[in-house]
């Protein structure tokens, strides 16, 4: 940072996957003073000591007056993914944001970097996609951040520095979620399943390019970086080549198999009405199609230089889990820290 100025910064989700990397990623950077705010545990032994943590809801309006009272800045990264109801998704994703704005905006926030998501396009039919694309959300997470956005815009008019992330899905340390079935599968000598063909191009981020495009957001000049910004890999190639690359790095000689997209799309929405699939529509509809986003706009407003490709993010992500496979054995649940409950893919791996 600048002139030696420490900065007071809220991270908002800290204790999940993006949350942790950019504590790591801002303090590296030095000139933060970092608090984090979460429903959940802040238990990274590395930088716990040097973090000030608020066990918080941020659907709390009361308890975000007073998270945000005297911050300079606040990147907002909670959120309640696809996996939970609809009606916490609402209450967290559209009445959390509008939490935070309101008290960000009433406390004199310089900036306020909200982390969106590309699922804000929907299933869309063609690419890239631009940020002056329409907004067609898939399913209540979808439709969700759509309205934070909406609530971001009412926020800038009236004089909050707002910019607005949308990454791809991003990967990395601390990543598992829907990836510990690659991972997983990998790691004991599985070939992997993939829906279709594999040859549609499916862009991806290294959660630490998605950190330094947050960093910029929160040190560029305020006139430029009061926006929207897709980030995403700058190189990426069909999904089956990079999905190969973790079955290679696993090393067991074993290859993606293509699956055709029509019949196993129909069997996973069965599944998923009987709960027996982790996986969700914007998932399962998408996996066989193109999609990925220009950062264009990213790359000449904000000097934003993603240095991984997909595969070098996706196998970096695999050496994480491997490194850490003892410590996340039994875990499961629903954000992107655990694994995903496998449900019937458990028993389907064997086919493979």
């Amino acid at each position: 940072m600048d002139g030696g100025v420490t900065k007071k910064i809220l991270i908002t989700g800290g204790s999940g996957f993006l949350g942790i990397n950019l504590v790591r990623f801002l303090l590296r950077k030095k000139g933060y003073d970092i608090h984090v705010l979460d429903t959940a545990d802040f238990d990274y032994s590395d930088v716990k000591d040097r973090v000030r943590f608020i066990r918080g809801d941020i659907r709390d309006r009361a308890l975000v007056g007073k998270a945000v009272k005297e911050m300079d800045q606040v990147v907002h990264g909670a959120a309640a993914l696809p996996l939970y109801s609809e009606k916490d998704i609402y209450s967290t994703d559209v009445t959390g944001t509008e939490n935070l704005l309101e008290a960000s905006l009433a406390g004199g926030v310089e900036r306020f970097v909200h982390v969106s998501s590309t699922a804000v396009y929907g299933i869309p039919h063609h690419h890239p996609l631009f940020e002056a694309d329409p907004l067609v959300g898939v399913g209540p997470y979808g439709k969700a951040k759509i309205l934070a956005e909406e609530r971001c815009g009412e926020y800038r008019a009236k004089g909050l520095c707002v910019p607005v992330l949308r990454p791809k899905s991003f990967v990395g340390p601390e990543r598992l979620g829907v990836f510990a079935l690659l991972f997983e599968w990998a790691f004991e000598g599985r070939g992997f399943p993939m829906i279709g063909s594999g040859k549609n191009r499916y862009q991806l981020l290294d959660v630490e390019d998605l950190c330094d495009a947050v960093e910029k957001c929160l040190t560029g000049d305020r006139r430029v970086v009061d926006d929207t910004f897709n980030i995403g890999a700058a190189e990426f190639a069909t999904m089956r080549e990079d999905y190969q690359a973790v079955l290679d790095a696993a090393g067991f000689g074993k290859r993606v198999v293509p699956l055709p997209a029509g019949p196993v799309i129909a069997a996973l929405r069965i599944l998923e009405r009987l709960r027996l699939s982790p996986l969700y529509p914007w998932i399962y509809e998408t996996a066989s199609r193109d999609s990925f986003v220009s950062i264009e706009k990213a790359k000449d407003r904000l000097g934003f230089a993603p240095r991984y490709s997909n595969r070098r993010a996706l196998v970096r992500n695999y050496r994480w889990y491997v490194e850490n496979r003892e410590k996340i054995r039994n875990q499961s649940g629903v954000s992107h820290r655990v694994p995903w409950r496998q449900g019937i893919f458990s028993l389907v791996k064997y086919l493979f």
